[in-house]
Protein backbone atom coordinates (compact mmCIF):
# COMPACT_ATOMS: atom_id res chain seq x y z
CA UNK A 1 0.00 0.00 0.00
CA UNK A 2 1.50 3.33 -1.02
CA UNK A 3 1.74 6.21 1.41
CA UNK A 4 -0.40 8.37 -0.89
CA UNK A 5 -3.22 5.83 -0.97
CA UNK A 6 -2.97 5.21 2.76
CA UNK A 7 -3.11 8.97 3.39
CA UNK A 8 -6.26 9.35 1.31
CA UNK A 9 -8.52 8.90 4.31
CA UNK A 10 -11.06 11.67 3.67
CA UNK A 11 -13.62 11.94 0.89
CA UNK A 12 -11.89 11.77 -2.50
CA UNK A 13 -13.49 14.96 -3.78
CA UNK A 14 -12.52 17.10 -0.79
CA UNK A 15 -9.08 15.45 -0.71
CA UNK A 16 -8.39 16.51 -4.29
CA UNK A 17 -9.86 20.00 -3.82
CA UNK A 18 -7.73 20.66 -0.74
CA UNK A 19 -4.58 19.43 -2.45
CA UNK A 20 -5.35 21.62 -5.45
CA UNK A 21 -5.94 24.65 -3.21
CA UNK A 22 -2.59 24.31 -1.48
CA UNK A 23 -0.78 23.49 -4.72
CA UNK A 24 -2.00 26.81 -6.11
CA UNK A 25 -0.94 28.52 -2.90
CA UNK A 26 2.59 27.14 -3.24
CA UNK A 27 2.80 28.26 -6.85
CA UNK A 28 1.52 31.73 -6.03
CA UNK A 29 -1.35 31.36 -8.52
CA UNK A 30 -4.09 31.78 -5.91
CA UNK A 31 -3.10 33.33 -2.60
CA UNK A 32 -6.77 33.87 -1.69
CA UNK A 33 -7.71 30.22 -2.21
CA UNK A 34 -7.32 29.15 1.39
CA UNK A 35 -9.24 32.17 2.69
CA UNK A 36 -12.20 31.55 0.39
CA UNK A 37 -12.13 27.76 0.40
CA UNK A 38 -14.74 27.09 3.08
CA UNK A 39 -17.27 29.55 1.66
CA UNK A 40 -16.81 28.03 -1.78
CA UNK A 41 -16.93 24.36 -0.80
CA UNK A 42 -18.79 24.32 2.55
CA UNK A 43 -21.20 21.73 1.13
CA UNK A 44 -18.35 19.22 1.33
CA UNK A 45 -18.16 19.70 5.11
CA UNK A 46 -20.62 18.21 7.58
CA UNK A 47 -22.31 20.56 10.07
CA UNK A 48 -22.85 18.80 13.41
CA UNK A 49 -25.45 19.63 16.05
CA UNK A 50 -23.19 21.86 18.17
CA UNK A 51 -22.30 24.06 15.20
CA UNK A 52 -18.84 22.60 14.58
CA UNK A 53 -17.90 20.97 11.29
CA UNK A 54 -16.67 17.50 10.40
CA UNK A 55 -15.68 15.83 7.13
CA UNK A 56 -16.54 12.52 5.50
CA UNK A 57 -14.22 9.59 5.00
CA UNK A 58 -13.47 8.07 1.64
CA UNK A 59 -15.80 5.23 0.69
CA UNK A 60 -14.62 1.83 1.87
CA UNK A 61 -16.72 -1.28 1.29
CA UNK A 62 -19.59 0.95 0.14
CA UNK A 63 -19.55 2.79 3.49
CA UNK A 64 -18.77 6.40 4.37
CA UNK A 65 -18.13 7.69 7.90
CA UNK A 66 -17.66 11.14 9.36
CA UNK A 67 -14.66 12.05 11.50
CA UNK A 68 -17.02 12.88 14.36
CA UNK A 69 -20.49 12.10 15.67
CA UNK A 70 -23.34 14.17 14.27
CA UNK A 71 -24.28 15.07 17.86
CA UNK A 72 -21.39 17.50 17.94
CA UNK A 73 -17.80 17.31 16.73
CA UNK A 74 -16.11 19.58 19.28
CA UNK A 75 -18.47 18.44 22.03
CA UNK A 76 -17.38 14.86 21.36
CA UNK A 77 -13.76 15.87 21.96
CA UNK A 78 -14.58 17.28 25.40
CA UNK A 79 -16.94 14.48 26.41
CA UNK A 80 -14.97 11.45 25.22
CA UNK A 81 -11.36 12.56 25.43
CA UNK A 82 -11.09 15.27 28.09
CA UNK A 83 -13.69 14.57 30.77
CA UNK A 84 -12.52 10.96 31.43
CA UNK A 85 -8.98 12.14 32.14
CA UNK A 86 -7.73 12.78 35.65
CA UNK A 87 -5.09 15.34 34.87
CA UNK A 88 -3.16 16.90 37.73
CA UNK A 89 -2.53 20.35 36.30
CA UNK A 90 -0.12 21.16 39.10
CA UNK A 91 2.29 18.99 37.10
CA UNK A 92 3.37 19.05 33.47
CA UNK A 93 1.07 17.11 31.13
CA UNK A 94 1.97 15.17 27.97
CA UNK A 95 -0.64 13.94 25.48
CA UNK A 96 -0.34 11.79 22.37
CA UNK A 97 -3.16 12.54 19.91
CA UNK A 98 -3.41 9.67 17.39
CA UNK A 99 -5.34 10.50 14.20
CA UNK A 100 -5.42 14.15 15.11
CA UNK A 101 -7.60 14.93 12.08
CA UNK A 102 -8.64 18.56 11.97
CA UNK A 103 -7.36 19.18 15.48
CA UNK A 104 -10.43 19.18 17.70
CA UNK A 105 -9.13 16.77 20.38
CA UNK A 106 -5.92 18.75 20.72
CA UNK A 107 -7.88 22.01 20.85
CA UNK A 108 -10.14 20.68 23.60
CA UNK A 109 -7.06 19.60 25.57
CA UNK A 110 -5.54 23.06 25.19
CA UNK A 111 -8.77 24.70 26.34
CA UNK A 112 -8.97 22.49 29.43
CA UNK A 113 -5.31 23.10 30.22
CA UNK A 114 -5.57 26.89 29.92
CA UNK A 115 -8.65 26.87 32.14
CA UNK A 116 -7.16 24.74 34.92
CA UNK A 117 -3.38 25.16 34.97
CA UNK A 118 -1.18 27.70 36.71
CA UNK A 119 2.55 27.22 36.27
CA UNK A 120 2.59 23.83 34.53
CA UNK A 121 3.43 22.99 30.91
CA UNK A 122 1.49 21.10 28.26
CA UNK A 123 3.03 18.99 25.50
CA UNK A 124 0.88 17.51 22.73
CA UNK A 125 2.19 15.26 20.00
CA UNK A 126 -0.33 15.20 17.16
CA UNK A 127 -0.11 12.32 14.68
CA UNK A 128 -1.99 12.34 11.37
CA UNK A 129 -1.06 10.52 8.18
CA UNK A 130 -2.97 12.86 5.86
CA UNK A 131 -1.73 16.35 5.04
CA UNK A 132 -5.05 17.11 3.38
CA UNK A 133 -6.95 16.17 6.54
CA UNK A 134 -4.77 18.43 8.67
CA UNK A 135 -5.19 21.16 6.07
CA UNK A 136 -8.96 20.87 6.51
CA UNK A 137 -8.32 21.95 10.07
CA UNK A 138 -7.07 25.26 8.66
CA UNK A 139 -10.11 25.61 6.41
CA UNK A 140 -13.02 25.03 8.80
CA UNK A 141 -14.29 27.78 11.12
CA UNK A 142 -12.79 27.38 14.60
CA UNK A 143 -15.46 26.04 16.99
CA UNK A 144 -13.51 27.33 20.02
CA UNK A 145 -10.78 29.96 20.21
CA UNK A 146 -8.17 27.38 21.25
CA UNK A 147 -8.54 25.77 17.83
CA UNK A 148 -6.72 28.82 16.46
CA UNK A 149 -3.68 27.75 18.50
CA UNK A 150 -3.89 24.27 16.99
CA UNK A 151 -4.26 25.77 13.53
CA UNK A 152 -1.03 27.69 14.00
CA UNK A 153 0.86 24.49 14.90
CA UNK A 154 -0.65 22.68 11.91
CA UNK A 155 0.17 25.52 9.54
CA UNK A 156 3.77 25.71 10.75
CA UNK A 157 4.29 22.01 10.05
CA UNK A 158 2.56 22.12 6.66
CA UNK A 159 4.82 25.01 5.65
CA UNK A 160 7.85 23.12 6.94
CA UNK A 161 6.86 20.16 4.77
CA UNK A 162 6.28 22.42 1.74
CA UNK A 163 2.55 21.71 1.59
CA UNK A 164 1.45 25.24 2.57
CA UNK A 165 3.29 28.44 1.66
CA UNK A 166 1.59 31.28 3.53
CA UNK A 167 1.56 32.14 7.23
CA UNK A 168 -2.07 33.20 7.57
CA UNK A 169 -2.74 31.99 11.11
CA UNK A 170 -2.22 34.84 13.57
CA UNK A 171 -2.71 33.05 16.89
CA UNK A 172 0.33 32.73 19.13
CA UNK A 173 1.14 29.42 20.77
CA UNK A 174 1.61 30.09 24.51
CA UNK A 175 5.13 29.56 25.81
CA UNK A 176 4.00 26.82 28.17
CA UNK A 177 2.35 24.82 25.37
CA UNK A 178 4.47 22.70 23.03
CA UNK A 179 2.69 21.18 20.02
CA UNK A 180 4.50 18.76 17.70
CA UNK A 181 2.83 17.58 14.50
CA UNK A 182 3.85 14.25 12.96
CA UNK A 183 2.52 13.71 9.44
CA UNK A 184 3.12 10.00 8.98
CA UNK A 185 1.77 6.54 9.71
CA UNK A 186 1.12 6.46 13.46
CA UNK A 187 2.50 2.91 13.62
CA UNK A 188 5.92 4.25 12.71
CA UNK A 189 5.65 7.30 14.95
CA UNK A 190 4.96 5.38 18.14
CA UNK A 191 8.04 3.21 17.72
CA UNK A 192 10.25 6.30 17.91
CA UNK A 193 8.70 7.94 20.97
CA UNK A 194 10.09 7.84 24.49
CA UNK A 195 8.82 5.19 26.91
CA UNK A 196 6.71 6.11 29.93
CA UNK A 197 6.21 9.66 28.73
CA UNK A 198 2.46 10.28 28.19
CA UNK A 199 -0.30 11.06 30.66
CA UNK A 200 -2.95 10.45 28.02
CA UNK A 201 -3.30 8.91 24.58
CA UNK A 202 -6.26 9.90 22.41
CA UNK A 203 -7.06 7.22 19.83
CA UNK A 204 -9.52 8.57 17.28
CA UNK A 205 -9.26 6.80 13.89
CA UNK A 206 -12.09 5.79 11.64
CA UNK A 207 -13.73 2.49 12.58
CA UNK A 208 -11.96 -0.86 12.96
CA UNK A 209 -13.13 -2.00 9.54
CA UNK A 210 -11.61 1.09 7.91
CA UNK A 211 -8.41 1.29 9.97
CA UNK A 212 -7.73 -2.03 11.76
CA UNK A 213 -4.00 -1.22 11.71
CA UNK A 214 -4.64 1.42 14.39
CA UNK A 215 -6.46 -1.01 16.68
CA UNK A 216 -4.05 -3.95 16.64
CA UNK A 217 -2.57 -5.76 19.62
CA UNK A 218 0.95 -4.80 18.54
CA UNK A 219 -0.02 -1.13 18.25
CA UNK A 220 -1.48 -1.22 21.77
CA UNK A 221 1.70 -2.82 23.09
CA UNK A 222 3.46 0.35 21.94
CA UNK A 223 0.85 2.35 23.89
CA UNK A 224 1.65 0.26 26.97
CA UNK A 225 5.30 1.18 26.59
CA UNK A 226 4.56 4.88 26.09
CA UNK A 227 1.91 5.49 28.74
CA UNK A 228 2.75 6.49 32.31
CA UNK A 229 1.63 4.19 35.14
CA UNK A 230 -1.37 6.41 35.92
CA UNK A 231 -2.02 7.39 32.31
CA UNK A 232 -5.24 6.76 30.40
CA UNK A 233 -5.91 5.78 26.79
CA UNK A 234 -9.30 6.93 25.49
CA UNK A 235 -11.08 5.80 22.35
CA UNK A 236 -14.67 6.12 21.18
CA UNK A 237 -15.14 2.46 20.19
CA UNK A 238 -16.81 -0.27 22.22
CA UNK A 239 -15.82 -3.08 19.83
CA UNK A 240 -14.87 -6.41 21.41
CA UNK A 241 -11.61 -6.99 19.47
CA UNK A 242 -10.31 -3.58 20.52
CA UNK A 243 -11.09 -4.19 24.18
CA UNK A 244 -9.57 -7.66 23.93
CA UNK A 245 -6.41 -6.19 22.43
CA UNK A 246 -6.06 -3.75 25.31
CA UNK A 247 -6.24 -6.63 27.79
CA UNK A 248 -3.72 -8.70 25.84
CA UNK A 249 -1.43 -5.65 25.79
CA UNK A 250 -1.50 -5.60 29.62
CA UNK A 251 -4.04 -2.81 30.16
CA UNK A 252 -6.97 -2.65 32.52
CA UNK A 253 -10.10 -1.47 30.76
CA UNK A 254 -13.24 0.44 31.68
CA UNK A 255 -16.32 1.99 30.14
CA UNK A 256 -15.90 5.37 28.51
CA UNK A 257 -18.55 8.10 28.26
CA UNK A 258 -21.66 7.65 26.16
CA UNK A 259 -21.99 10.53 23.71
CA UNK A 260 -23.59 10.44 20.29
CA UNK A 261 -23.75 6.64 20.31
CA UNK A 262 -25.78 3.94 22.03
CA UNK A 263 -22.75 2.54 23.86
CA UNK A 264 -19.90 4.07 25.78
CA UNK A 265 -16.37 4.09 24.46
CA UNK A 266 -13.35 2.42 26.03
CA UNK A 267 -10.79 3.63 28.54
CA UNK A 268 -7.56 1.74 29.25
CA UNK A 269 -4.84 2.20 31.85
CA UNK A 270 -2.01 0.27 33.50
CA UNK A 271 -3.63 1.27 36.82
CA UNK A 272 -7.10 -0.17 37.54
CA UNK A 273 -7.79 2.62 40.03
CA UNK A 274 -7.86 5.14 37.16
CA UNK A 275 -10.93 3.42 35.67
CA UNK A 276 -14.15 3.77 37.62
CA UNK A 277 -16.78 1.93 35.58
CA UNK A 278 -16.83 -1.71 34.50
CA UNK A 279 -17.77 -2.79 31.02
CA UNK A 280 -21.32 -4.15 30.70
CA UNK A 281 -21.53 -7.74 31.93
CA UNK A 282 -22.44 -9.23 28.54
CA UNK A 283 -19.53 -7.37 26.91
CA UNK A 284 -17.14 -8.99 29.37
CA UNK A 285 -18.58 -12.44 28.64
CA UNK A 286 -18.33 -12.05 24.86
CA UNK A 287 -14.75 -10.71 25.01
CA UNK A 288 -13.66 -13.57 27.26
CA UNK A 289 -15.42 -16.48 25.62
CA UNK A 290 -16.43 -15.67 22.04
CA UNK A 291 -14.43 -15.58 18.83
CA UNK A 292 -15.56 -11.96 18.51
CA UNK A 293 -12.90 -11.27 21.17
CA UNK A 294 -10.05 -12.18 18.81
CA UNK A 295 -7.98 -8.99 18.39
CA UNK A 296 -6.50 -7.55 15.23
CA UNK A 297 -2.85 -8.45 14.73
CA UNK A 298 -0.17 -6.58 12.84
CA UNK A 299 3.08 -8.34 13.84
CA UNK A 300 5.52 -5.94 12.21
CA UNK A 301 3.32 -2.84 12.34
CA UNK A 302 3.33 -2.49 8.57
CA UNK A 303 0.56 -4.68 7.11
CA UNK A 304 -2.25 -3.30 4.98
CA UNK A 305 -5.81 -3.03 6.27
CA UNK A 306 -6.92 -5.89 4.04
CA UNK A 307 -4.21 -8.22 5.32
CA UNK A 308 -5.02 -7.40 8.94
CA UNK A 309 -8.75 -7.91 8.43
CA UNK A 310 -8.22 -11.24 6.67
CA UNK A 311 -5.80 -12.42 9.36
CA UNK A 312 -8.43 -11.85 12.03
CA UNK A 313 -11.09 -13.58 9.96
CA UNK A 314 -8.82 -16.61 9.64
CA UNK A 315 -7.97 -16.60 13.36
CA UNK A 316 -11.64 -16.41 14.30
CA UNK A 317 -12.39 -19.37 12.07
CA UNK A 318 -9.58 -21.41 13.63
CA UNK A 319 -10.54 -20.48 17.19
CA UNK A 320 -14.28 -21.18 16.81
CA UNK A 321 -15.20 -24.43 18.60
CA UNK A 322 -11.54 -25.03 19.56
CA UNK A 323 -10.52 -22.28 21.97
CA UNK A 324 -13.52 -19.95 21.69
CA UNK A 325 -17.28 -20.37 21.73
CA UNK A 326 -18.93 -19.44 18.46
CA UNK A 327 -20.16 -15.86 18.37
CA UNK A 328 -23.21 -16.93 16.37
CA UNK A 329 -26.47 -15.73 18.03
CA UNK A 330 -24.27 -14.29 20.80
CA UNK A 331 -24.04 -17.78 22.28
CA UNK A 332 -21.84 -17.08 25.35
CA UNK A 333 -24.21 -14.53 26.93
CA UNK A 334 -26.74 -17.32 27.57
CA UNK A 335 -24.41 -19.27 29.87
CA UNK A 336 -26.10 -19.75 33.24
CA UNK A 337 -29.46 -18.64 31.81
CA UNK A 338 -32.75 -20.47 31.34
CA UNK A 339 -33.95 -20.15 27.74
CA UNK A 340 -37.62 -20.13 26.73
CA UNK A 341 -37.07 -19.79 22.97
CA UNK A 342 -36.65 -23.44 22.00
CA UNK A 343 -35.36 -22.74 18.49
CA UNK A 344 -32.72 -20.31 19.76
CA UNK A 345 -31.88 -22.67 22.62
CA UNK A 346 -31.11 -25.51 20.20
CA UNK A 347 -28.74 -23.30 18.21
CA UNK A 348 -27.01 -22.05 21.35
CA UNK A 349 -26.57 -25.49 22.85
CA UNK A 350 -25.21 -26.94 19.60
CA UNK A 351 -22.48 -24.32 19.79
CA UNK A 352 -21.86 -24.98 23.47
CA UNK A 353 -21.65 -28.77 23.01
CA UNK A 354 -18.63 -28.31 20.74
CA UNK A 355 -16.82 -26.74 23.72
CA UNK A 356 -17.79 -29.54 26.16
CA UNK A 357 -20.58 -27.46 27.69
CA UNK A 358 -23.73 -29.65 27.78
CA UNK A 359 -26.27 -26.85 28.21
CA UNK A 360 -26.72 -23.24 29.28
CA UNK A 361 -27.58 -24.41 32.79
CA UNK A 362 -24.99 -27.18 33.15
CA UNK A 363 -22.37 -27.20 35.89
CA UNK A 364 -19.80 -26.28 33.25
CA UNK A 365 -21.80 -23.24 32.18
CA UNK A 366 -22.24 -21.99 35.72
CA UNK A 367 -18.56 -22.59 36.47
CA UNK A 368 -17.35 -20.51 33.51
CA UNK A 369 -19.44 -17.43 34.31
CA UNK A 370 -19.33 -17.78 38.10
CA UNK A 371 -16.98 -14.80 38.31
CA UNK A 372 -19.77 -12.57 36.99
CA UNK A 373 -21.65 -13.20 40.25
CA UNK A 374 -19.20 -10.72 41.75
CA UNK A 375 -19.86 -8.14 39.04
CA UNK A 376 -20.10 -4.56 40.22
CA UNK A 377 -20.39 -1.47 38.05
CA UNK A 378 -17.78 0.32 40.14
CA UNK A 379 -14.36 -1.25 39.65
CA UNK A 380 -11.61 -1.72 42.20
CA UNK A 381 -8.11 -3.11 42.19
CA UNK A 382 -9.22 -6.75 42.31
CA UNK A 383 -12.79 -6.85 41.06
CA UNK A 384 -12.69 -5.32 37.59
CA UNK A 385 -13.42 -6.09 33.95
CA UNK A 386 -9.88 -7.22 33.09
CA UNK A 387 -9.62 -9.72 35.93
CA UNK A 388 -13.08 -11.16 35.33
CA UNK A 389 -12.40 -11.57 31.60
CA UNK A 390 -9.06 -13.32 32.20
CA UNK A 391 -10.65 -15.61 34.80
CA UNK A 392 -13.45 -16.64 32.41
CA UNK A 393 -10.90 -17.35 29.66
CA UNK A 394 -9.03 -19.71 32.00
CA UNK A 395 -12.23 -21.44 33.05
CA UNK A 396 -13.33 -21.98 29.43
CA UNK A 397 -9.94 -23.51 28.62
CA UNK A 398 -10.27 -25.86 31.60
CA UNK A 399 -13.76 -26.96 30.56
CA UNK A 400 -12.78 -27.51 26.92
CA UNK A 401 -9.81 -29.65 27.97
CA UNK A 402 -12.05 -31.79 30.19
CA UNK A 403 -10.12 -30.94 33.35
CA UNK A 404 -13.06 -29.55 35.33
Amino acid sequence: MSYENNARVINDDIFDLVNQCFSQERSGRNIEGRVNFFDTYNNYFVLTDDGSYSINSKEINHKVETLHTSTGAISESFEKFIKPMKFNYDKDIAILDICAGIGYNTSAAIADFIKNSNDSNLKIDMVEISKATLACGLLVPSPIKEHDITKKAIEDELIKQDYAALSLETAEIPQNIDINVFIEDARQTVQNLESNSYDAIFLDPFSQNMAPELFSLEFFKQFRRLIKDDGIVATYTSAAPIRAAFIDADFYIGLGPIFGRKQGGTLASPNPLMLETSLPKNDEIRIALSDVGIPFRDPNLNDSSDVILQRRTDERHEARHTTKISSAVKTPIFLGQEMDDEKLKRRVERNLAKMNIPSTTSDEAYYIVEVENNYTEKQDEKNNSRNRILDMKKRLKKVKSGKL
